[in-house]
């Protein structure tokens, strides 16, 4: 099509050019032949550019030239046999191929320099191409990492909980975390590892890890959600919220003997979310610090999945309540749909 266009236009221009003073259908007939022969030209340097450009640079360059002159020699030659019959005696001369070999190479190098000024910059934009899918396989990758790292640990500790309860011969509460640990697995694997879910999926994996958390502490673990109906739909990474609620249980219900509250409460703030996980136990001044989440993955691991899933348009502070207690805030963009990623 650029060929086309290209010689097409050089046709006119030429045509026009040359029957600007007086009308010559000799001179129309030779700038049609002019033309052909190029159109010609061009395709067989097309074809041969593109093997030059797969052998090493110098000698690509070299033959690249060496075809340009070879290529406009035969341009001239075949320019100044047609424009011969314009004269009385048709042939060629020395003269007539000198004077056209410079109208020509400009021709020919011309088009030679836009043949390969758009074939870099198209393997220039395939490059950024391949960039980006690479860039978001990578980051796709580093989610499904930092997604899996909670699985094996939250296993380990509630796996030790149901050993626990079968040496204890408790059975029958045994059977019943077993069952909730396989609703839970269930629930939470059904989703792909970098997927958002809506705050109300969320939440209700929430409330399934709390159901077996409950085996273990009874009346100690005293959970209480606060959710705003405007925001059930907004989304976040998968499990984001269940590595907070593991670390409260772990810092504020296990050291306490009356063990302590988690409140889970979200608020839509205009275009944002707001996300608060609050416990009432001894906080940073009494208790023990809380350097990383009760998985071991620490508070890194969800700095990072926000990061992923959201860029620096995200928020996310930890601090002690004036009153007693941890508290963990995450402010997200309120978003509903899934955010669109390449397949890994």
């Amino acid at each position: 099509m650029l060929q086309a266009a290209g010689w097409g236009g050089y046709l006119v221009l030429r045509t026009v050019s040359s029957i600007s003073n007086t009308f010559s259908f000799k001179a129309v007939i030779a700038v049609l032949v002019e033309a052909i022969v190029g159109y010609c030209l061009t395709l067989l340097l097309s074809a041969l550019y593109g093997y030059y450009r797969r052998l090493p640079r110098i000698t690509g360059i070299v033959v690249t030239l060496a075809t340009l002159a070879a290529a406009t020699a035969i341009y001239a030659v075949i320019d100044a046999f047609t424009f011969s019959f314009k004269n009385a005696a048709p042939g060629i001369t020395l003269n007539l191929v000198l004077g056209t070999v410079f109208l020509n190479f400009v021709v020919l190098a011309g088009w030679s320099a836009l043949y390969f000024g758009i074939n870099f910059y198209l393997i220039v934009e395939e490059q950024n191409t391949q960039l980006r899918l690479l860039e978001t396989q990578a980051s796709t990758a580093q989610l499904a990492m930092l997604r899996y790292q909670l699985n094996p640990h939250f296993l380990f500790n509630t796996l030790n909980s149901i050993s626990t309860l079968v040496l204890l011969r408790e059975t029958e509460r045994a059977n019943a975390m077993l069952a909730r640990l396989s609703n839970f697995l269930r629930y939470t694997l059904a989703n792909e590892p970098t997927a958002h879910v809506t705050l109300a999926q969320e939440i209700d994996t929430l409330k399934l890890y709390l159901e077996i958390e409950k085996m273990r502490f009874d009346e100690r673990l005293r959970p209480v959600f606060d959710i705003d109906p405007r925001a059930v739909k907004a989304r976040l990474p998968s499990l984001l919220l269940q590595p907070l609620v593991e670390n409260a249980i772990k810092y504020a219900v296990t050291p306490q003997e009356e063990g302590a509250e988690i409140a889970v409460s979200a608020r839509l703030a205009g275009d944002r979310v707001r996300v608060v996980v609050a416990d009432t136990g001894p906080g940073l001044t009494r208790g023990p610090r809380r350097p990383n989440l009760s998985t071991g993955v620490g508070h890194a691991n969800i700095r990072e999945r926000l990061l992923q899933a959201f860029g620096p348009d995200h928020r996310f502070e930890t601090r002690t309540n004036p009153g007693g207690g941890f508290r963990v805030e995450i402010e997200i963009p309120f978003q509903i749909e899934e955010p669109k990623r390449e397949a890994a």
